[in-house]
């Protein structure tokens, strides 16, 4: 039998959404390992709209599982109807959108309060004794709601490679241990069957960030 793998989005673009290339990476993945992905997101308005061409805001108003069907080619389902029972792993990819509209990590920080359906799913995984991978700020959700779990985000040292460590710091204030690593490697915190790898936390070759993604993905798949 296939493993089920519940993919969680949060919309379509790097500064308003989902990752595009980390949720491509994920779903190649599961895909080359034999697995089935099953893609969810929740069916709530997104913080803002973000023109990626400007980097600038817009006006506008998207829906956060609109926007993922367009990764999802359509094929998607309400955050609300995922049953833990049915599915065997869940691995939600990066993105600013994980910051915005899964959680209020981008205005709140370490003080953040998360998406409540996202909250029920990662629980719901994690007392089922299933494995979560996570990828790039994605990993913040675990320190936030799993107190003494290990994670990474690549490194926790601010410098041109790693524009974005100090994430790292924020989340051992919230009491997780964060453990520094390589943009092509994955860390298993083999007791709360959590895997984690930092994709484009780094600045890195896109290649890089999908080998790390794949190392994510086939942790998970070996823990399921």
């Amino acid at each position: 039998m296939a493993k089920r793998v519940a993919v969680v989005l949060a919309g379509c673009g790097v500064f308003d959404g989902s990752e595009v290339h980390e949720a491509s990476a994920v779903l190649v993945h599961l895909s080359r390992e034999g697995a089935q992905a099953e893609v969810y997101a929740p069916n709530i308005p997104q913080m803002h709209v973000v023109d990626h061409a400007k980097g600038q805001p817009t006006p506008e108003q998207r829906n956060v599982l609109v926007e993922s069907a367009r990764i999802a080619r359509g094929n998607i389902k309400d955050l609300a109807q995922l049953d833990v029972k049915g599915l065997d792993a869940l691995i939600i990819p990066g993105g600013f959108g994980v910051a915005k509209n899964l959680s209020t990590w981008a205005t709140q920080g370490k003080n953040c309060s998360v998406c409540r359906e996202v909250e029920d799913v990662l629980r719901a995984f994690h007392a089922a004794h299933k494995p979560i991978g996570l990828c790039c700020i994605s990993p913040v959700l675990a320190a936030k709601i799993f107190p003494g779990c290990e994670v990474t985000v690549g490194h926790d040292t601010e410098c041109e490679q790693w524009p974005y460590a100090k994430t790292a710091e924020a989340m051992k204030e919230l009491g997780c241990r964060h453990v520094n690593s390589q943009v092509t490697e994955a860390h298993v915190d083999t007791r709360n069957r959590l895997v984690t790898t930092s994709a484009f936390m780094c600045n890195a070759p896109i290649h890089h960030i999908h080998d790390g993604v794949g190392k994510m993905v086939r942790e998970v798949l070996r823990l399921a």
